[in-house]
């Protein structure tokens, strides 16, 4: 029998009950770049050099210099920079680059700028030659500030006045390309 201490209001009781039932039950969530979503048998990858379609000077070589190595930061995986002797190869093409004012200072020059990049990514399991993950449409955003003197829309020219920019914006595709593929994105 209940003793008075013992005792709950049903409010007590309900805020219990949710309490363990949120304790007990999976929501699926996991701490990023903690696991891998690709098979077991994949130990070493291929990441040969990105094809480039635009007039960007080396933005393929930036590219996948950074996916190599996000790879690589991520400790699980064997990186090659060819496609022999490998459990799965990334292939990367970059289809276009663009610039667009995004704002404007009180002399009406821009200010700001939108780099706008479109890839095609894949990973193939080279044994099973299957897909493991891809998108055939990546499209990357970044805004940055205006560089003195660079020319507003050709991103040839932006890119060539002002390297931290397309450093920034290879870190962070890469970033955002390897997340995707490890964590099922």
């Amino acid at each position: 029998m209940w003793s008075s201490r013992s005792r709950l209001s049903p409010g007590k009781r309900l805020v219990g009950l949710l309490a363990l039932v949120a304790l007990t039950s999976a929501c699926g969530y996991a701490l990023a770049g903690r696991g891998s979503f690709l098979p077991a048998d994949i130990r070493t990858i291929g990441i040969p050099t990105f094809t480039n379609r635009t007039a960007v000077f080396n933005v393929e070589t930036m590219l996948t210099q950074k996916v190599r190595s996000e790879f690589i930061g991520r400790g699980k995986y064997t990186i090659l920079p060819d496609a022999g002797s490998v459990d799965a190869l990334l292939t990367g093409e970059v289809s276009s680059v663009t610039i667009q004012p995004a704002s404007f200072g009180t002399d009406q020059l821009a200010s700001r700028y939108v780099i706008t990049m479109s890839a095609r990514i894949e990973l193939r399991d080279v044994r099973a030659n299957e897909v493991l993950w891809e998108n055939p449409s990546v499209v990357f955003r970044q805004e940055y500030e205006a560089t003195s003197g660079a020319s507003a829309l050709d991103p040839a020219a932006y890119f060539g006045q002002d390297a931290n920019a397309l450093d920034r914006l290879s870190s962070e595709f890469a970033r955002t390309i390897v997340s995707a593929i490890l964590e099922a994105f």
